[in-house]
């Protein structure tokens, strides 16, 4: 078991002002796999004066400095890689291989491309005899979820590192564990003293506390739509910028000419790739109502090859949900899916056959389905499909666009100018065309009420900079 119990401030590991302890409890056994402490307001006071401090002398490195840094963190990295890995399928439950060659490997992705943007990143231009400068925004409060827990971490440090900003992190008391290590990472790679801190806790403490602090000039949130909304209702007395990643309730929709076998498969695997867990999981699949019978057909087959058990096993693949409170959570919308006449394609309520402990979700695919039902607005965020059929592409692009969301969308043709057209009239920030993958490079982020801002890649950069003119500048 993991014992967890310090936080890292200033360049130090220290113990909490006030302990309290806190379970990781791992999702697939429901037993505990590790400790921590939950931190308090004064923790987050510590942590920050430490990155205002800090701030003072990291915003004005040069960018060789941050690039040798970067370089030292990704080797650092690379060393702690297999355990960050474990941790992680400890945490949440992911099988070993989707933590291994997904999981983990975000986490060095995301270094790497801050090295590669830093490299070249223009932090000064000029207009006319101006000069436009790029700075650090100062301290950013950096708060992070359990589903892809060291890929939203390293987006967002990355680029924080990679500009001159300082930073408190708080992730997820839920699956904290990977967390710990990449502060470990960031401590002996080098990062000075006071430039990365990390304070565990929950949200109504801990995220609070850095969302109003006076010190933080910038909020990075990865979450659900209502935690972030009260980020940014906690950050507003202090006039700070916030930027979200938020939920989604994305569309796949599968035009009349697509491959149906092909686009179908995508789909459904697509939709169970980290247990369903994904605020860009194509969780909407859109399908012509001549092809539904098809589609279904399709999706039933795809669901059957689904390996569901334990993380640890080669032939798994599929883990289960992250904790006891997702579990009920999910399992009640499959029950108000069924309640509400969509017809339940395969899966349904409870656990999978032969599996009796452990927070397992059948995969599901509910047909027949239309956009107001309730799995069709809410973010289940578990292994459960909503397959909406429609009569024209007409009736489809507004089926997509009729959410509140606005994080990802999908499209599957036989014809990419068709594909093409089709995606222009989707509202989101990411579309994807015939199961199309985005690099580190790609922004990410939505609209609507997917959030606020980018990540990833050179669009990841802004949000940590402050824009400044200076008039006269070159005479």
């Amino acid at each position: 078991m993991r014992d967890y119990k310090q936080f890292y401030i200033n360049g130090q590991w220290v113990d909490p002002v006030t302990p309290k302890e806190c379970d990781v409890i791992n999702p697939a056994t429901e037993e505990v796999c590790g400790k921590i402490s939950l931190g308090s307001e004064a923790d987050v006071n510590k942590a920050v004066e430490a990155a205002k401090v800090a701030f003072e002398t990291y915003g004005r490195t040069s960018r060789e400095e941050r690039i040798e840094l970067l370089e030292s963190c990704i080797e650092t990295y690379k060393k702690h890689y297999m355990d960050i890995a474990s941790a992680i399928r400890e945490e949440m439950g992911a099988p070993q291989s989707l933590a291994t060659t997904a999981q983990a490997y975000t986490g060095q992705g995301h270094l790497e491309e801050a090295l590669r943007v830093l490299r070249t990143f223009e932090f000064e231009e000029e207009l006319g005899n101006h000069r436009i400068f790029k700075e650090p925004i100062g301290v950013c409060g950096l708060i992070t979820p359990w589903n892809w827990p060291v890929n939203q971490i390293a987006c967002k440090v990355a680029p924080a590192l990679a500009v001159g900003c300082t930073m408190v992190l708080k992730p997820s008391e839920v699956a904290p564990l990977s967390a710990y290590i990449f502060a470990r990472v960031m401590d002996e790679a080098g990062v000075p003293a006071g430039v990365f801190n990390l304070v565990n806790g929950d949200g109504p403490t801990v995220g609070t506390a850095l969302s109003q602090h006076p010190d933080v000039s910038m909020m990075s949130f990865t979450g659900s739509t209502r935690a972030g909304s009260l980020v940014a209702q906690n950050a507003a007395p202090t006039v700070k910028r916030v930027t979200q990643e938020l939920g989604g309730k994305s569309p796949n929709i599968v035009l009349d000419d697509a491959d149906l076998e092909a686009a179908v498969t995508r789909g459904v695997m697509h939709m169970y790739q980290n247990t369903g867990q994904s605020c860009n999981a194509p969780s909407r699949m859109l399908v012509p109502a001549a092809k539904l019978a098809a589609a279904e057909a399709i999706a039933a087959k795809v669901t059957e090859s689904v390996v569901v058990g334990d993380p640890e096993a080669e032939t798994t693949t599929m883990g289960p949900v992250v904790s006891e409170a997702q579990f009920k959570k999910i399992q009640g919308l499959i029950e108000k899916g069924i309640a509400e006449g969509a017809k339940v394609v395969t899966g349904g309520p409870g656990r999978p056959d032969g599996l009796s402990k452990g927070y397992f979700i059948r995969p599901t695919v509910f047909s027949e389905a239309n956009n107001e039902m309730t799995i069709a607005r809410e973010e289940i965020f578990g292994p459960v499909l909503t397959m909406i059929p429609y009569e024209t592409e007409e009736e489809a692009i507004r089926i997509a666009n009729d959410t509140p969301y606005g994080l990802a969308g999908y499209v599957q043709s036989g014809d990419i100018d068709h594909a093409r057209q089709v995606a222009s009239k989707i509202r989101a920030g990411n579309v994807s065309i015939n199961g199309s993958a985005a690099g580190f490079d790609v922004p990410f982020g939505g609209y609507k009420q997917s959030g606020n801002g980018r990540e990833w890649g050179s669009h990841g950069f802004t949000d940590f900079l402050e824009i400044k003119a200076v008039q006269g500048f070159v005479g």
